[in-house]
């Protein structure tokens, strides 16, 4: 099992915030990890990922302040599509 520098993991789990928003899934099969590893790196560092529905207590920071920032300005519909396709609830963010 290879071990990844802080560094790589860091980059690997920025693709899946703003302004990038990949999808896990592309993310894992891109970097050649499993879904089940960056599902688990995600909890670890905070990072909100679709399929992750622990509540917003476990988010960093500074992922929510990404999400709030990126959604800050869309509208209810437009609200409703972007949490639909992050597989996010509206009151996590």
């Amino acid at each position: 099992m290879p071990r990844y520098s802080a560094e790589r993991k860091s980059a690997v789990l920025k693709k899946l915030l703003p302004p990038h928003n990949h999808r896990a899934a592309s993310v894992a099969t891109e970097e050649g990890i499993s879904d089940a590893t960056l599902y688990k790196q995600c909890r670890v560092k905070g990072v909100p990922v679709p399929g992750y529905t622990q509540g917003d207590s476990e988010w960093s920071p500074d992922a929510k302040l990404a999400v709030v920032i990126e959604t800050a300005t869309l509208s209810e519909t437009e609200f409703g599509a972007y949490c639909r396709e992050k597989g996010l609830y509206p009151e996590q963010i």
